[in-house]
């Protein structure tokens, strides 16, 4: 079974790999590239920082946590544990993939940056969703950089979907523990939600 599964996550990267033009080679490499998104946290941190004071930096602190969490899940535990090659590294099939820039790090399940940015809308959205809707959109933005690792070279799409899966568990467990402490300690949750009443 797990074979048949290997296999069929192997066909699906192929294709998905194949759909590649030199435009979009371009596109996703800048998508792919962590630090291209710096600008926009950074942008992000002072906007809720300004808004909630230092309350706001609590919930950024949140959501830094949820992300670190998130990247010892997959590149901490789950990578060394399975040790499942990047298909980038796979002799039978690296004459037939497209690799945009580079092949990373040997192993590849899970996929840090599908659970990293999957963490991050989803602490995002939870603490947030009350103050702007417009944070519903990071789920898109999560998904296209999850993409972005399949058209690169670097990731099955199963290493994608356990990411994603990962990152919104952890996401979803620590904004769930953080609302409870500070209800606990405080009277009542911190978010975006008690804050703007």
């Amino acid at each position: 079974m797990i074979e048949k599964l290997e296999e069929l996550d192997r066909q699906l990267f192929i294709y998905l790999n194949s759909l590649n033009t030199e435009w979009l080679d371009i596109l996703m490499y800048w998508i792919t590239y962590k630090f291209t998104w710096y600008p926009i946290y950074v942008l992000l941190v002072v906007l809720v920082v300004i808004r909630f004071k230092w309350k706001g930096a609590l919930l950024m602190l949140i959501v830094v946590v949820a992300v670190g969490l998130a990247d010892q899940l997959t590149s901490g535990f789950m990578k060394p544990y399975f040790g499942r090659l990047r298909p980038c590294h796979e002799p039978e099939i690296s004459s037939l993939i497209n690799v945009v820039s580079g092949c990373g790090g040997r192993f590849g399940f899970a996929s840090s940056h599908a659970s990293t940015t999957f963490a991050l809308a989803t602490s995002l959205w939870l603490l947030l969703k009350d103050w702007s809707r417009w944070f519903m959109w990071g789920f898109l933005w999560a998904a296209i950089v999850a993409y972005s690792r399949v058209y690169v070279g670097v990731h099955y799409p199963g290493d994608i979907l356990i990411g994603a899966m990962g990152g919104i568990m952890v996401g979803w467990i620590t904004v769930q523990l953080y609302l409870w402490l500070t209800k606990r300690f405080y009277g009542t949750p911190i978010s975006s939600k008690t804050l703007l009443e």
